[in-house]
């Protein structure tokens, strides 16, 4: 994805003009506002909740057009859809570099293709129906529709770490089903297929094959409320996007998982079976960008068993990975869910001790010392003191 903040700080002092180092000609703004020489804002606005533009075939991710969209000066923000795509369009395309573009491009042709060929198994999955696809402790949670119904089905097994049973069987067996019907495709039709991420080497990215829309609205409708309960300080105003895929583990499938952070804000895991021995996963902490190789404390180690249609909910920064499958087949949903409004306010932080566990170990101990400096003082002014007092009654004997 673009760097945003780069982008930003190209285009403030900007009014048009290309940068020295690019000699690609811009293409031409839409009448009226490119040509104006507006310039983005130095802050986002935080009161204006951004437009979704996962509706429209852009050249870029629709998630980089909602995050641009609060540093929109006025006239373009109070301007119509059309126009504000195209006032972001043209900045895009002026700055972000060329691999950017085509990467994007790529992978929508490599959709299409997906689309266009793979003939669905279960029509059904690929539409959200909470009462076919849920468990029923956790549809009765929903339908109470208060914090106190939803934490009821919630266990904290760990801090930051929340288990509850999602997903009911028979949905995990055709989603399962789904995911063998896709593997098969893809080896008959010997389509080169990406994979999840950089760690597994095995699974498929469920977006890919038509499940965008139902991930969607999964993160929309129950994920992200969920999250601004138990995580409010990593969610900023919403979940906005996710990346959902299905991880394979055993004989001829990925053995384990290395130590890792996600690509996440908040990470749902859930278990769709089969019969597998081992694949434990192991946290390890919290942590921000700059402390994510820190020490582990003790009340940091926690080791999760796996249960089929049950839910791992976590921070993406919780550090874990998983031990290896040891006997049988393990698949997992995973869904990474992201928030562009608190990727944005973290370029303007320096203190994350609300949720990583090495910063606030930083800010105790700094307490600690300042309380310690303070007390010494406080000492050594009473001392001071009494040694005053002494001299006078001394001189006055």
């Amino acid at each position: 994805m673009c760097n945003l903040s780069r982008l930003r700080s190209m285009a403030l002092d900007s009014s048009g003009k290309q940068p020295e180092q690019q000699q690609q000609q811009p293409p031409r703004a839409s009448p009226g506002i490119g040509e104006a020489g507006l310039k983005l804002r130095k802050t986002p606005n935080e009161e204006h909740e951004p437009d979704s533009y996962e509706d429209l075939q852009l050249d870029f991710s629709p998630v980089l057009f909602s995050s641009l969209e609060r540093y929109l000066p006025e006239q373009v923000l109070n301007s119509t859809r059309r126009d504000r795509v195209r006032f972001m369009r043209d900045l895009l395309l002026r700055y972000s570099p060329d691999s950017e573009r085509i990467r994007i491009q790529r992978h929508r042709e490599y959709r299409e293709k997906i689309l266009s060929s793979y003939q669905r198994l279960h029509v059904e999955i690929y539409s959200l129906d909470p009462g076919s696809f849920f468990a029923p402790s956790f549809l009765n949670a929903l339908h109470q529709k208060s914090e106190q119904g939803l934490r009821s089905i919630m266990v904290q097994t760990s801090p930051g770490i929340f288990t509850f049973e999602m997903l009911n069987p028979r949905f995990c067996q055709m989603l399962l089903a789904e995911v063998e019907h896709m593997e098969k495709w893809v080896y008959d039709s010997r389509t080169t297929i990406m994979r999840p991420n950089t760690l597994n080497k095995f699974g498929v990215v469920l977006d890919d094959f038509g499940f965008e829309s139902m991930l969607k609205k999964l993160v929309d409708e129950f994920i992200s409320p969920i999250s601004q309960v138990l995580f409010p300080e990593v969610c900023g105003t919403a979940l906005d996007s996710h990346h959902g895929f299905i991880v394979e583990y055993g004989k001829d499938r990925d053995a384990d998982l290395g130590f890792h952070v996600d690509d996440s804000e908040v990470s749902l895991n859930v278990c769709l079976g089969k019969q597998f021995s081992g694949g434990d996963l192991y946290f390890r902490g919290v942590r921000c960008d700059n402390h994510v190789n820190s020490e582990i404390s003790d009340k940091e180690i926690y080791d999760y068993s796996h249960v089929p249609g049950q839910a791992v909910l976590h921070r993406g920064r919780h550090r874990h990975g998983a031990r290896a499958t040891t006997e049988g087949h393990r698949v997992n949903l995973i869904l990474w869910c992201r928030s562009s409004s608190f990727r944005e306010m973290k370029n303007y932080q320096k203190d994350f001790s609300g949720w990583c566990g090495e910063c606030r170990r930083v800010k105790l101990e700094r307490q600690k010392s300042s309380i310690e400096a303070t007390k010494q003082a406080l000492i050594k002014i009473g001392a001071e003191k009494s040694l005053v007092e002494l001299a006078s009654k001394s001189s006055a004997d």
